[in-house]
């Protein structure tokens, strides 16, 4: 204990620990995506057709996607065996060095096929750390600090999800104004660059916390393989997270990815006006968080999580509607209470239940196998259904509001199952059982 005198959990040392770390993985996220959008075709790919170049482009998004369960699988053994800490700075470093890796990295002009190449590797790195990087901040911020607030402690890492999105929008917005010929040479390659700011921020805080009393409680019986022993306990709690999850992380890209996908290519309105919506939908979304968080502890996490649900049930029609007018102010509203009010809701009390649902020796496998098997399932392929059904009923958008009807009954069903988890601890006993003044409770 006494190495452990300078890295105390103080509530302001977790919450910059555990939020700086999570504005990094989506800025680094948000802005390879708009990399592979607007740059990459031309700079990776530059001997394929336009349309080819593009689609290369997109599938090296798409592999970072598909390292995020295998990364999050192994990274969240180590946080069962090793411990929270050690994970939450071993993905900072493999996110932040992969993106900085890709401002740096040359064109295919320069170094030739080895470019695309090692564009991918940096993608799988980026993806391998990230699919444990926000549950990891999530369990750090849970596990520091008294049960009556635990539920806004684990919300308050979305903050740092939305802020990162709406500063990679705006960095990399602003270098796109640029000369075109300036911004294909240099300007791209800056808002990756800057990332080694918040990389060394982030490296900083998170070193400067201990591991959590909860994981300290729990090493002292640990198992040799969580994830087998979660299945073999846990099968159904499992399958519940799954399931509700899944619904819910459909519904974010297709508000996120799709919607304004179809405001530019279906509507024709300009980029800007998407790029608007995100910001200003992420912006609605940070205030929100700490809403939701202070509600999920008075309320508990199950009636939130409901209200997110039947919030985008009765919203889905009209905000269809606001998007088809055509007219900006209204799709960024539309878009902003979307995200701010329904999905906002779910993602808070998601954090807190499901950290709740899972005993702490395989608690990190739970939450990560929950999200990013279930995220990868059905957050990849919702653009490309949303886009078949617009088409299958001749352009007309209102399968969307239906698919969005659809998958907000389905989480919500899938919550009805789960355990209401408000008033018990992290080793799942009634919180009224605790002595008073006796602080967290270990857990098992």
């Amino acid at each position: 204990m006494a190495a452990d005198v300078d890295r105390v959990n103080t509530g302001p040392r977790v919450v910059t620990a555990t939020v700086v770390g999570t504005v990094i993985e989506s800025y680094d996220l948000a802005l390879f995506g708009l990399g592979a959008a607007l740059v990459f075709g031309d700079q990776f790919f530059p001997e394929a057709r336009p349309g080819t170049a593009m689609l290369a482009s997109l599938a090296t998004f798409a592999v970072g996607l598909l390292a995020r369960p295998i990364g999050g699988i192994v990274m969240s053994h180590l946080g069962d065996r090793l411990g929270r800490v050690p994970v939450l700075v071993l993905t900072l470093l493999l996110m932040g060095t992969a993106t900085v890796g890709i401002g740096v990295l040359p064109g295919y002009e320069t170094i030739g096929v080895a470019a695309p190449v090692l564009l991918v590797l940096l993608r799988v790195a980026q993806g391998f750390g990230a699919g444990a990087e926000y549950v990891g901040a999530i369990l750090v911020a849970a596990e520091s600090g008294p049960r009556e607030r635990q539920g806004m402690r684990a919300a308050l890492p979305s903050i740092g999800y939305f802020a990162g999105i709406v500063l990679a929008t705006v960095t990399f917005a602003g270098f796109a104004t640029l000369p075109p010929d300036q911004f294909a040479a240099w300007g791209w390659r800056v808002p990756f660059l800057l990332s080694v700011f918040t990389l060394a921020v982030g490296l900083y805080a998170r070193m400067r916390i201990s591991e959590t009393e909860a994981f300290r409680a729990s090493s002292e019986r640990p198992v040799r393989l969580p994830l087998w022993n979660l299945i073999r306990r846990r099968p159904g709690r499992l399958l519940i997270a799954f399931a509700a999850n899944g619904p819910f992380v459909a519904i974010y890209y297709l508000v996120s990815v799709f919607l304004l996908s179809y405001v530019s290519r279906t509507l024709g309105l300009p980029p800007a006006v998407g790029l608007t919506a995100n910001v200003v939908a992420g912006t609605a979304a940070v205030l929100a968080v700490p809403l939701f968080g202070r509600l999920v502890d008075l309320v508990g996490r199950r009636p939130v999580w409901f209200f997110g649900c039947l919030f985008l049930m009765a919203f889905a029609g009209p905000m269809i509607l606001l998007l088809d007018t055509g007219r900006p102010a209204l799709i960024v509203a539309a878009v902003a209470l979307a995200m701010a009010v329904g999905l906002v809701a779910m993602g808070v009390a998601q954090a807190s239940l499901f950290i709740e649902m899972f005993e702490t020796r395989y608690r990190f496998s739970g939450v990560v196998v929950a999200r990013e098997t279930s995220a990868a399932l059905f957050g990849g392929p919702t653009p490309l259904v949303a886009a078949a059904l617009v088409q299958a009923a001749g352009g007309a958008s209102w399968p969307l509001a239906v698919l969005i009807v659809v998958l907000a009954a389905a989480s919500l069903v899938a919550v009805l199952f789960a355990p209401e988890t408000r008033a018990v601890d992290l080793a799942g006993q009634p919180v009224a059982s605790r002595r008073p003044g006796s602080g967290t409770s270990s857990s098992t």
